[in-house]
């Protein structure tokens, strides 16, 4: 429901997806839209469900981790929140933040996407055409588009309310934040991939590549905004994977596909979506969810 705000809180900022509100001094209120952004641009329409997918899924990968990483999440559930913030929320707000918020403490959030990558796609693929390597990491010659890399490669980008992040070297992080940070998050990162991937492919998913965000909170790294997501990943049916070429996806590359066959420099405004267009990829969404946690969005929401 894009342009929906909760006034009973203070509102600090809207993303391209996320809307982000201040509980108090220590906590902050994360709330998913239903916003679809492609090619740096948000869609008129906005796809069902897809907010709730989002909280649902990350919720899902906090717990799943939560013994390997500490995270920002204290809660999801309405009757969980704390007594100071479910006294302020109206029916109405509460009826839109049906699970689509995360209640979650404040931290200073590190100011690079930690990406990691086991598959060569997207700008990875451009850049490897390229150089032969991807963010200063070499890669064997003969590598074809959706290749599985030998071992997964650890590619910060430099984070960007608009626009594109830019990828950069581990090299380039360490001199923003310090060598031996940039250290912890590369191990941090390629850790929580490689044990998120080898679960995912037991659910016949492939996970490409996925980028995390973390904050420090008195000293200590915790894990921060989504995990896993379509939005922050790309998700293969590993059914279907075929060296080569890109891949079919449970992400927004139905919707870029769509995109790409209309007459759209690809500059605000958008174009505004068929409904054929806007029911499949919430389906997509939906179906990631599913395969990823065995559970229907609806048994969740309860």
């Amino acid at each position: 429901m894009a342009g929906e705000r909760i006034p009973e809180l203070k509102f600090l900022r809207s993303g391209k997806v996320r809307d982000l509100y201040e509980v108090d001094d220590n906590h902050l209120l994360l709330v998913a839209s239903d916003r679809i952004s492609a090619f740096d641009c948000v869609m008129p329409n906005t796809i069902p469900n897809k907010g709730q997918v989002l909280t649902q899924l990350s919720q899902f990968w906090f717990s799943k981790f939560a013994e390997l990483v500490p995270n920002h999440l204290r809660a999801t559930k309405l009757d969980e929140f704390p007594a100071n913030l479910s006294a302020r929320l109206s029916a109405s707000s509460r009826a839109y933040l049906h699970g689509r918020a995360m209640y979650v403490v404040k931290g200073e959030v590190v100011p690079f996407e930690c990406v990691a990558r086991g598959y060569l796609a997207g700008s990875g693929w451009k850049e490897y055409q390229q150089t032969g390597a991807i963010c200063g990491h070499p890669l064997p010659a003969g590598l074809v588009e959706s290749s599985q890399l030998p071992e997964a490669i650890f590619t910060p980008a430099t984070k960007a309310e608009t626009g594109h992040d830019i990828n950069v070297s581990p090299a380039v992080m360490a001199n923003a934040i310090g060598a031996e940070l940039t250290a912890r998050l590369e191990e941090l990162t390629l850790r929580l991939y490689r044990e998120a991937a080898a679960y995912a492919a037991s659910r016949g998913i492939i996970i490409c590549d996925t980028k995390f965000e973390f904050a420090l909170r008195d000293g200590e790294l915790m894990l921060v905004d989504e995990v896993l997501t379509p939005d922050s990943s790309r998700f293969w049916p590993a059914a279907l994977y075929e060296p080569g070429h890109p891949q079919p996806s449970f992400d927004k590359q139905y919707l870029r596909d769509y995109l790409e066959t209309l007459d759209w420099d690809k500059q605000p405004p958008a174009p505004i979506l068929p409904e054929e267009v806007v029911a499949n990829t919430s389906a997509k969404y939906l179906e990631a969810f599913r395969l990823l946690t065995g559970r229907e969005l609806t048994e969740v929401l309860r």
